[in-house]
Parts: structure tokens; C-alpha cells; sequence
């Protein structure tokens, strides 16, 4: 099934690439990095975002074959519309030493256990809490926003060793959390060249 791409869409990215070369990515790393510049309309992504594309191949894969995705905000589950989602924060409570946001990534462990896609956009907390699990995720997309954590969240990250998408800034949030997961969720299992066509990488 393919995926219709409205003309206002296809005349931004094409803006996008005008003012920005990102031919030198590989595949799925330029899905990534063009899908999260075109949500914020933030050039800057370009050198912020960290990735790795054997790393995001194998949660491409896995993503393709089913695995779950959870989400840690309602926001991150709204920009994600074509694959259902898991988000626990309704049902968390806070505790000592506990947000309501780590509360739920528990839950949402307990629930669909290891192997899943994790899409953190809004809190450090949760991402810092999905690193004390022992989750062996196919992908954590961790760029939580903001002042207190995020950045600290981010490159604690990088440094557990898990496969992930980050940047470097306190900069995030849900919009550019949802879409590194919809470019995967865009990206075809054939994507040899994604890219050939300038939006070929978006059928489904």
C-alpha cells in the first residue's frame, strides 16, 4: 500500500534539499535526518543527530516484522499514525524517586517485554529509566526536550551502547521523537536507494 503524499509535503522536502545536501547519508540515516528537519524546520538536526545506519537496518527490520512500538507521551502516539503504539503514562503514578514518565516506561516493559522500539520525546526521566531496565530494544529514539536532563539523558544514552537515535542538544521533543520513527515506518524493506525518487522512500 502506498502511502499518498500530499503536494505541500512533496515541495518541502524538496525545499529542504534545496538549501541542504544530504546525498552523503547513508539510506535510513537520511530518512531519519530529512524527517526530523522537515517536523521542525530545523536545519541544525543535520549535525545534532547521531545515528547508526547498521543499527537502524536491524530496527528497520524488526520494526517492519511487527516488533512494538512504545511511545512515552499521548503527543509522540499522535504523530504516529500508521502503527499502533503503547503508552503507559495513564496508568503511572509517581512515587519517591519515581516520575509518573519512568513509572510508565515500568509498565510499559512489563508489557511488551524485550525487542521493542522505544520513542522518548518528552522525558529525560523515562529515558533515563529505560536505560536501568534490562529492555535489549531493537531502537531507542531518545530526544526528550528540555533544560533539566535532556541533554544528560541523551548522551547517557549514546554511552550505554544501545542501539539508538539522539542528538547532542537540549533540543527534541514529540514532533522530531515521532518523526525518526515514521521515517522508518515510511522507509520500504526493499530501500536499496530510498532516495532515487524523492519521496519513493515514503511507500509502504
Amino acid at each position: 500500500m502506498n502511502r499518498v503524499v500530499h503536494p505541500i509535503e512533496q515541495e518541502s522536502f524538496r525545499r529542504l534539499r534545496a538549501r541542504l545536501d544530504t546525498s552523503h547519508f547513508p539510506p535510513l540515516t537520511r530518512a531519519v535526518v530529512e524527517r526530523v528537519i522537515h517536523s521542525a524546520a530545523d536545519l541544525e538536526y543535520a549535525g545534532d543527530l547521531v545515528t547508526d545506519e547498521v543499527a537502524l537496518e536491524k530496527a528497520h527490520a524488526a520494526l517492519h516484522a511487527g516488533a512494538p512500538v512504545v511511545v512515552d507521551v499521548e503527543m509522540v502516539a499522535a504523530g504516529i499514525t500508521r502503527r499502533e503504539t503503547v503508552c503507559r503514562l495513564r496508568d503511572a503514578v509517581a512515587g519517591p524517586g519515581l516520575t509518573r514518565s519512568a513509572h510508565a516506561v515500568r509498565l510499559a516493559y512489563e508489557q511488551v517485554g524485550p525487542g521493542a522500539l522505544w520513542v522518548i520525546g518528552c522525558a529525560p526521566t523515562a529515558l533515563e529509566e529505560l536505560l536501568t531496565l534490562d529492555a535489549s530494544p531493537a531502537l531507542v529514539i531518545g530526544l526528550p526536550v528540555g533544560f533539566v536532563g535532556a541533554a544528560e539523558s541523551k548522551a547517557a544514552l549514546r554511552e550505554s551502547g544501545l542501539p539508538a537515535v539522539s542528538n547532542v542538544s537540549e533540543k527534541g521533543g514529540s514532533a522530531v521523537a515521532a518523526a525518526a520513527l515514521n521515517a522508518l515506518l515510511y522507509t520500504p524493506l526493499s530501500h536499496s536507494d530510498p532516495h532515487s525518487d524523492p519521496h519513493a522512500e515514503e511507500k509502504q
